[in-house]
């Protein structure tokens, strides 16, 4: 959900980023005259801006990369080389050419100002990110866009009420922005507020390229009520894996309401949502649907449900595991793990494509703190490309890595099932062992997702689930000592 836009078009783009932060290229203190761009340089940035926001960029670089040639110093093509690079998560770079531009006689457009504190903030230059926020909303008052910036800047500094001001602000500025009501969403539900909090969290589907995530439907969506036969309730998992099972919680809820009850998910998802509900019709594909009266994704239910901090429901073990598989697990871990070890499960990464992956994602080494302990044993319950790392493991303490015998979310549910406690970053293993009852520790973002609230080493959704924070963004050295200090209390209790 990120406010970079073109120069032209006030379209925001959510790219997530993963390059380090260049070193600050300072402006000089005299700054030329602002360039006036020549009507046929205009029609050029027009078109390469309208091929950006198309995702046509090899052809808006080709483009801009003429005007580069015979003009170096040019800003608006030094800022939209800039977007450019930003799109291909080239950030630190675009962060330099958006910087060269503003000394270059760019630094009248709020636009410019506007963009460059996004980019700031995806690199976690917080203090940068203000000024240049702060900046876009003073050259432009009436841009809704810049509060909306100055939003997710304060947000990603835990300025919370600070953050809400500015997306009201935004909103008031156009009361139909989506990306405004959803940060004012997130930012009402992060303080626990949480009945405007669903309500502005509601625009979510309404931000460009969502919809996608829905079902393309003229039926209207549900509003709660109690529905009577015949009238069939598609309810549609969306989100991330973890969202489906922290949102799973609402389905007894909504079953009770309707006769007729069918639930979309993701093929990953099927086998657990099958296991849990029982007599819910379950598709994976949206030509399997068939006709229904009203629909709601999981992420709505919340609002529909009333949900407050007090009224959440089914805190504690909703999800358990598959008896046989437990089993299964249980010989399988007593044969190769040493006896008498704690057993701690961990997982240090998630999917590359979580728009906030930047802020949760470690590597394996992070970790090395944990790693020194004595009278534990690790299980890797880590997919994906970042199991590779755990070729170069060095710590003391044994890990045993199940990458290649977890085959889907029913094996991981098993695991947890027979270990002690659970290590991750914010994942969906997190949501997993939470709805088991199963003792895990989150580590979180510096700036967290809402659902962790705002000081808390508790969650309400997961009463089993211990969160440790940040004290700096991004500064795992000085959170990961923490974890192992707990951790080593756990081993000797």
């Amino acid at each position: 959900m990120s406010g970079l836009s073109t120069s032209f078009q006030h379209t925001p783009q959510a790219q997530p980023a993963s390059l380090p932060a260049p070193p600050p290229v300072r402006p000089q203190p005299a700054r030329p005259a602002p360039v006036t761009i020549p009507v046929p340089a205009a029609e050029i940035f027009a078109v390469a801006n309208e091929y950006i926001d198309a995702n046509r960029l090899d052809a808006a670089e080709r483009m801009i990369g003429h005007v580069l040639a015979a003009m170096p110093t040019q800003p608006e093509a030094l800022h939209t080389k800039g977007l450019i690079l930003f799109r291909r998560n080239r950030v630190a770079e675009a962060a330099e050419l958006m910087e060269r531009s503003l000394t270059a006689g760019g630094f009248g457009r709020a636009t410019h100002f506007r963009n460059i504190s996004e980019v700031y903030r995806i690199l976690t230059r917080h203090d940068e990110a203000l000024v240049a926020a702060r900046r876009a909303v003073t050259l432009d008052p009436a841009d809704p866009l810049g509060p909306f910036n100055l939003a997710m800047v304060l947000y990603d500094r835990l300025e919370i009420d600070a953050s809400i001001a500015a997306a009201r602000h935004s909103v008031d500025l156009r009361p139909n922005l989506p990306q405004s009501h959803m940060k004012l969403g997130q930012a009402l539900l992060m303080k626990g507020d949480m009945g405007p909090g669903w309500d502005h969290y509601e625009w979510r589907y309404q931000i460009p390229g969502a919809q996608a995530l829905m079902p393309k439907t003229e039926q209207p969506q549900w509003d709660g009520r109690e529905l009577g036969a015949g009238q069939r309730l598609l309810l549609v998992g969306d989100q991330g894996f973890g969202d489906v099972v922290m949102f799973s919680r609402y389905i007894p809820w909504a079953r009770a309401r309707c006769q007729d009850l069918t639930v979309a998910c993701s093929a990953e998802m099927e086998p657990t949502l099958r296991r849990m509900f029982p007599g819910v019709t379950l598709v994976t594909r949206w030509d399997l649907i068939g006709p229904f009266a009203y629909y709601c994704p999981f992420s709505g239910l919340p609002r529909l449900h009333g949900t407050r901090l007090d009224n959440i429901p089914a805190a504690t073990s909703y999800l358990q595991a598959d008896p046989p598989r437990s089993t299964l697990w249980r010989d399988r871990l007593a044969a190769r793990l040493p006896p008498g070890h704690r057993r701690v499960a961990i997982a240090w990464a998630g999917r590359p494509t979580h728009n906030n992956d930047i802020n949760r994602t470690i590597t394996l080494d992070t970790l090395n703190p944990l790693f020194d302990l004595e009278g534990v044993t690790f299980v890797s319950i880590q997919k994906g490309p970042a199991t590779a790392q755990i070729a170069g493991y060095k710590g003391r303490a044994p890990l045993l890595n199940l990458d290649a015998e977890i085959v889907d979310f029913e094996d991981t549910i098993a695991v947890l099932d027979n270990v002690d406690l659970l290590i991750s970053v914010d994942t969906s293993v997190v949501h997993f062992a939470g709805a088991m009852g199963r003792r895990a520790w989150a580590m979180i973002p510096y700036a967290p997702d809402w659902r962790w609230l705002m000081t808390r080493a508790d969650s309400p959704w997961y009463p089993s689930l211990r969160l440790f924070r940040h004290e700096l963004p991004r500064r795992w050295d000085l959170l990961v000592p923490k974890v192992a200090d707990a951790l080593r209390d756990f081993i000797a209790r």
